[in-house]
């Protein structure tokens, strides 16, 4: 354990809370986070946002907390989310970022099942979360809105904080560091143990082979509960002294003008959203992104048309990429500073990360070179799952991840993502995974997003059916499509029904969910279409 002098006091350098102290001392002067939630933008320094998770920190001991208290977080994408996730760290506190999009039975059982203590939480995020906390009998409750009977106003409680009076908190190994819950699609939300020391260790790794300066700032558009907005784009850029500007949700033309009147270097998100904003074409026209150096894309099927549209209208490099709640980024585009690949091709995740091992093993348990189920041991491989001993002795063996993905690797080690082991299924004795006929089906030139899912069939037992979105209503019919499939991919894998929707439907974290694609599907089908 080590411990680092600041501007702002004494603190433990292993301690994830404070991952931005020492920018914080270095550059308390330069912006650090720019929130587009308000009518006028609102901007807070390095300095400031430092002040105030210091502030947090005291008002939650000052209010009895203890380090391991788990404390609901519940905002929409706003400052106040990242003051107090990391803020409340500082004591050793353990936020629980909330998915608010999640139906009121699902936030009962995260309540429950994290054992939440207290709640810091904007109302207006979900029209039940009030009721919710006051059920649970949780205490504090603080609101970044006018409060209720019970609860106390986050910027009065701020303002009253000794920000000098904290007990900074130095956390044990692998002590949890915040208690992510995953989106639950294929049952009840699985709370992720992820420890201090291996979420400094990802930060530090992601600096010291692919750098940010304090010049950089990044676009998030993704909701903050999701890991992929921490680790992409508000940790690394806030360790340097460099900033992120907030969007409140994802709409096209306000995500373009931010990105060019921001002069944004970084952003990511998913092809969806790259989609709409390529569909702004006189908007696009008119705007020049000078300071973007990449995009990052992922979390769904990614075809090279739409990453090629991308690279041209941005005049920016594309990254496929690819993590996960429960292990980090394990795969990445080669390091500058290793120098020793070459580019990756388009379709790839990248190669493997420097400090990482994985591996992937097949359906029979062996260890292949080329196919398998990704597992991945790092220091951000997760701890375990919360209250779930077994399910924790089934993912993680010998300190490996067994991530559930299915990769291919070719013979210069680039990964390619194939599946979901719980997505692949059978069709007349073959294997296939949805996203090989997402791929296929996205090179439609009037096909724009797909997602594929398994339905029963008389003869094959299940076959592929699919929704997708096109550019133009009513878009191509149902037979053309799937004739286009029969001519560019095997035919045991073509969809034998196709769906044209308005909108993919799509879970809290900005990701396609299959399941409920599936039953829209299967509704369709009783309904005679």
């Amino acid at each position: 354990m080590t411990s680092t002098d600041t501007s702002a006091g004494t603190y433990s350098g292993a301690n994830l809370g404070y991952f931005n102290a020492r920018a914080a001392a270095e550059h308390g002067a330069r912006t650090a986070i720019i929130d587009l939630s308000r009518p006028a933008p609102f901007t807070l320094t390095h300095a400031a946002l430092d002040d105030r998770m210091n502030r947090i920190a005291a008002a939650l001991q000052a209010r009895g907390l203890t380090p391991g208290d788990r404390l609901l977080l519940a905002t929409g994408n706003r400052f106040e989310f990242i003051e107090v996730f990391f803020g409340a760290m500082r004591a050793g506190i353990v936020p629980i970022p909330l998915n608010h999009k999640l139906g009121a039975d699902t936030i009962r059982f995260v309540i429950s099942d994290a054992d939440a203590r207290a709640a810091i939480v904007s109302p207006e995020c979900h029209g039940e979360i009030t009721a919710l906390v006051d059920a649970a009998t949780l205490s504090p409750k603080i609101s970044t809105s006018d409060p209720a009977a019970g609860w106390e106003a986050y910027e009065d409680v701020l303002a009253a904080a000794d920000p000098g009076a904290v007990a900074p908190h130095t956390p044990a190994a692998r002590e949890t560091a915040f208690l992510p819950y995953t989106s639950g699609s294929t049952g009840v939300p699985k709370g992720v143990l992820l420890p201090h020391d291996g979420m400094l260790w990802a930060i530090r790794a992601a600096q010291e082979y692919w750098p940010h300066v304090p010049d950089d700032r990044a676009l998030i558009a993704g909701p903050l509960f999701h890991k992929n907005a921490m680790r992409v784009s508000v940790k690394p850029m806030l360790r340097v002294g460099a900033s992120v500007v907030i969007l409140p949700q994802f709409e096209p033309k306000l995500f373009l003008t931010a990105l060019a009147e921001y002069d944004c270097s970084h952003s990511g998100g998913v092809p969806a959203m790259y989609r709409m904003a390529l569909a702004e074409r006189d908007l696009l026209s008119g705007l020049s992104f000078p300071k973007l150096k990449c995009l990052e894309m992922g979390s769904a099927v990614v075809g090279a048309d739409l990453i090629a549209a991308v690279e041209s209208a941005f005049d920016t490099p594309v990254i496929e990429a690819y993590g996960l709640t429960e292990g980090g980024g394990p795969l990445r585009e080669p390091s500058p500073k290793t120098g020793d690949h070459g580019p990756v091709p388009r379709g790839s995740c990248g190669i493997v990360a420097p400090e990482v091992e994985v591996k992937m093993i097949g359906a029979d348990g062996a260890e292949h070179p080329s196919e398998g189920e990704l597992w991945v041991r790092s220091p951000a491989v997760l701890s375990g799952y919360n209250n779930r001993p077994d399910l924790t002795a089934e993912r993680i063996v010998d300190g490996f991840l067994r991530t559930g993905d299915i990769f291919r690797c070719d013979e210069d080690g680039h990964f390619f993502f194939m599946g979901r082991t719980d997505d692949q299924f059978s069709c007349g004795g073959e294997n296939i995974n949805p996203k090989e006929v997402e791929l296929l089906l996205v090179q439609h030139p009037d096909v724009v997003d797909a997602v594929v899912a398994p339905i029963p069939h008389d003869v094959k037992g299940l076959a592929p059916a699919a929704l997708i979105t096109v550019r133009n209503a009513p878009g191509p019919d149902e037979a053309a499509v799937k004739q286009f499939t029969l001519d560019h991919g095997p035919a045991y894998a073509h969809p034998r029904r196709v769906f044209v929707v308005d909108r993919m439907p799509f879970n809290g974290a900005g990701k396609i969910d299959r399941a409920l694609a599936k039953a829209e599907m299967l509704s369709r089908i009783d309904a005679g279409e």
